[in-house]
């Protein structure tokens, strides 16, 4: 799995945020982008799982080689692209274990293998739910309604377990969650990294990368990415905030 990002513009309702990022993560890698509120990190999230009220205005998004900007939101995610909303979305009346197992049979004929039926999903799920420590009881629950900030997020990535992405997209996923609800969603996504997928996470604080280690760490201001490094200099942005990296780009 490769997704090259290269000199992507974008625009919301005329109004530009993305001016011209570029960044390129490989199989086996994890990627952190942080940066202050506005800097389009978020935006570029959207843009790549083909958030529609967003329009691409220059560049491309390669996915192992093929420009997916063309392609619906479904088809990316067929195609192995996953993203775990800042905010997730509520569906009252679609029970998590209906809406899930749809999903993984979606990608199973996608791919031209059988579907599973509900026992096979079943013996399938209860491990992944093992993973995020969430009781059964929860795939009887719509999707996300009535959940808390927490279950939410734990959610997201019980959705990602299951349909086990090549490439995953985790906006903000540490937003809202306490010390424990951070520990149980860092643990599942480290079970989830493997040398055959890649990882984005955006971020605003350095807490997160404490639990999941990043191979690079990137910052984003006015739209693009500014700054890289390795997960040091998530440490330095801790420490300093955002100020001094802005000053010293200019």
């Amino acid at each position: 799995m490769k997704l090259e990002i290269k000199n992507l513009h974008a625009a919301i309702d005329e109004t530009p945020i993305l001016s011209g990022v570029n960044l390129t993560i490989s199989s086996g890698e994890v990627h952190a982008i942080m940066g202050p509120n506005g800097s389009g990190k978020s935006t570029l999230s959207k843009v790549i799982a083909g958030h529609p009220a967003y329009t691409v205005t220059e560049g491309e998004v390669l996915l192992n080689g093929e420009n997916i900007l063309e392609l619906a939101p479904e088809e990316r995610a067929l195609k192995g692209l996953f993203l775990a909303f800042q905010y997730p979305t509520e569906i009252p009346g679609v029970h998590n274990a209906n809406f899930l197992r749809l999903a993984y049979n979606a990608k199973l004929k996608y791919h031209g293998k059988p579907e599973l039926d509900p026992l096979e999903f079943d013996e399938l799920i209860q491990e992944k739910l093992a993973l995020v420590e969430m009781d059964s009881d929860f795939l009887e629950r719509s999707v996300n309604h009535g959940f808390s900030g927490g279950e939410k997020k734990r959610n997201e990535i019980l959705q990602m377990l299951v349909l086990n992405p090549g490439f995953a997209l985790l906006d903000e996923t540490d937003s809202g969650l306490d010390i424990d609800a951070l520990r149980i969603v860092a643990n599942a996504v480290n079970t989830f990294k493997s040398p055959d997928n890649a990882i984005l996470m955006i971020t605003h604080y350095q807490r997160l990368l404490n639990h999941i280690i990043p191979d690079f760490v990137h910052v984003m201001a006015n739209g693009k990415i500014i700054q890289s490094g390795d997960k040091d200099l998530a440490l330095q942005l801790e420490e300093k905030g955002y100020e001094w990296l802005l000053e010293s780009v200019g």
